[in-house]
């Protein structure tokens, strides 16, 4: 007859205590198997440490006077003394609202722009005719916004200008499209939806394409049109990858393309242009107040990661597929 051990917890625990020990040594078994994998990710690896993870601790900056020759170690802390200057500071709050209206914009139509173009693309049944529409669309994606900032400023000029020339032959009067604080907002959008709207289709078409033909059949069957299709059949089978788009979207609300505007605004136009990313560079880079421009960094960057856990938290909580 078995005798029963004395210690029965002291035994549980020793089971479970060997448990992760189990698991290291598998995992460790695993990587001498995988170590050739493991060194091509080094350099990226190391990589993403030294550019990217060693330099956060500039983030330390926003709450010191930082002076250059003192260093940041050398300089003194201010606690949240830059913070506090910034909610009260006219300009932030002007390069906030900014910052949201253009963002916003963006979300709505360039977003759109894509799923629709996506649809488009799906019901074009020429093969041809739809690589062509493709390849014209994704092109812009691969030219800088120099170089698209270059082209807009020659097209849109009052003076010479393709689109202003067309105005007035029509009888129309010249616009200023980059000078009018009326018009640029309304310009900007534009440009990056023509920028974007191809590359931004990608994902969407990837999706649409992954959808069961018999579900077309049976709405065909059923007497639906192509219209009925897109709504009750398209939109609802995608519908995962455009919250999951969205969420990415909603995370960069803050950023309302730095380079796009900064190649297009001038100073007539900072009443509506002028955003975070271009207050920054200013403030950073031309007026050297490092301090106060590291701290509405740090602000705009801990509200986009709010806005992404937010946004991935409602979405779960209603059922949809969130990025965790």
């Amino acid at each position: 007859m078995a005798v029963p051990s004395l210690h029965p917890i002291k035994g549980v625990r020793e089971k479970e205590a060997s448990v992760p020990r189990t698991r290291i040594r598998a995992f460790m078994k695993e990587c001498r198997k995988s170590k050739v994998l493991f060194l091509f990710l080094l350099p990226a690896v190391v990589w993403y440490f030294v550019f990217y993870y060693i330099p956060m601790y500039g983030i330390t900056i926003a709450f010191k006077d930082f002076q250059i020759m003192d260093g940041i170690l050398g300089s003194p802390w201010v606690g949240f003394d830059h913070f506090s200057s910034m909610f009260n500071s006219p300009e932030f709050t002007r390069v906030l609202r900014n910052t949201l209206v253009i963002s916003g914009l963006k979300l709505i139509f360039v977003s759109a722009s894509g799923i629709v173009l996506a649809i488009a693309l799906n019901e074009l049944f020429h093969e041809k005719f739809k690589r062509i529409v493709q390849t014209i669309s994704y092109l812009p994606h691969f030219l800088s916004w120099v170089i698209i900032g270059s082209l807009m400023i020659e097209l849109l000029s009052p003076v010479s200008g393709l689109v202003n020339n067309v105005i007035k032959a029509l009888g129309g009067k010249e616009i200023y499209f980059l000078a009018d604080p009326d018009w640029f907002v309304p310009t900007i959008i534009l440009s990056d939806i023509w920028q974007s709207i191809g590359w931004g289709s990608i994902i969407y078409l990837a999706a649409i394409t992954g959808v069961d033909p018999q579900i077309y059949e049976a709405a065909t069957i059923d007497g639906a049109g192509r219209f009925t299709k897109i709504w009750r059949v398209t939109l609802p089978a995608i519908s995962n990858v455009i919250i999951i788009m969205m969420i990415f979207n909603i995370g960069n609300l803050m950023n309302a393309g730095f380079d796009q505007i900064f190649n297009l605004y001038n100073p007539r136009v900072y009443e509506v242009a002028d955003i975070i990313d271009t207050y920054v560079y200013r403030l950073g880079l031309v007026q050297m107040d490092y301090s106060f421009s590291t701290a509405v960094g740090l602000f705009k960057n801990a509200i986009g990661l709010t806005l992404v856990l937010l946004v991935n938290r409602l979405a779960n909580r209603f059922g949809q597929t969130g990025l965790w």
